[in-house]
């Protein structure tokens, strides 16, 4: 059964405790509302601020599942809150699998502060989500890929051009680091899971796949790679991770040692680096 109290009470506080900044709205000047307005929490929902005034007073119709997932992704919720708001809306909670592309404000925020820095968001699967400048000049856009070829851990396998951009003596080495990788997704997401799919399609179409896959290395962690750019050459950069708590996305950043040849190499690269992109 719906809790209507509950769930108008939940809404309530969460929409007092967000400011704009949390949520990449601006905050303007005169405002008076110590949290957000009900408009500005309408508009992140992608509904009608009648209804959603609604739900805040303790009438309308039941909401559905789907909207229910809008409010948890416009209110930026944890996912123990948003189980909590499922069960309010008395539904059952999704599983606490992989979820979709919507990335947490609070790590885009992180990127957008990266202009001078190679950076991008990533998927469990190496699926590039966002990308800063830097990031761009470095490697190219890596959002533009569809369907398996958006996880660089298969354009590794089935496409020879993901390799010019790294050192020929690391292929070997990164070819256990995608291949251990993917394995460890396989195993957490288990059978019929996205992961398993990609192990599927790789062991029908790379020999190397097939090889090192019966290695079962799990989850090598790359701490330096070498990229090969065509403007500026060899670039050697420490990779160092951010990891969202609560959703399978990460935050990938690429640095070079100060005062090394890769450091000034970095910021002559970072002289052209679009702007405007993340």
């Amino acid at each position: 059964m719906i809790d209507r109290a509950g769930l108008a009470g939940f809404l309530r506080r969460r929409r007092a405790a967000l400011q704009p900044e949390d949520v990449g709205l601006m905050r303007g000047s005169g405002r008076r509302t110590s949290g957000l307005r009900r408009e500005e929490v309408a508009l992140l929902c992608n509904m009608s601020v009648e209804y959603y005034t609604k739900l805040e007073r303790e009438r309308g119709p039941r909401p559905s599942e789907r909207l229910i997932a809008s409010i948890v992704q416009g209110l930026d919720l944890s996912l123990d809150e948003r189980d909590h708001l499922f069960r309010l809306a008395g539904l059952n909670a999704p599983s606490r699998g992989p979820v979709g592309p919507h990335v947490s404000p609070g790590l885009l925020r992180v990127l957008d502060r990266m202009d001078d820095t190679p950076a991008e968001i990533i998927t469990e699967l190496g699926e590039t989500l966002y990308q800063s400048p830097l990031g761009v000049a470095l490697t190219g856009d890596r959002t533009s890929y569809r369907g398996p070829a958006r996880s660089i851990g298969y354009r590794w396998f089935v496409d020879p051009a993901e390799r010019q951009l790294y050192a020929a003596e690391d292929h070997p080495f990164l070819t256990r680091v995608f291949a251990s990788g993917l394995r460890q997704i396989a195993a957490l997401r288990g059978p019929g899971s996205r992961a398993a799919q990609f192990v599927s399609l790789l062991q029908a179409q790379s020999e190397e796949f097939r090889q090192v896959w019966e290695k079962h290395e799990v989850a090598i962690p790359p701490v330096v790679k070498r990229f090969v750019h065509p403007e500026v050459g060899t670039l050697e950069l420490n990779y160092q991770t951010l990891v969202d708590p609560d959703r399978p996305h990460s935050l990938s950043v690429y640095t070079a040692v100060p005062g090394t040849e890769s450091h000034e190499k970095l910021q002559r690269l970072a002289a052209t680096a679009p702007v405007g992109l993340r």
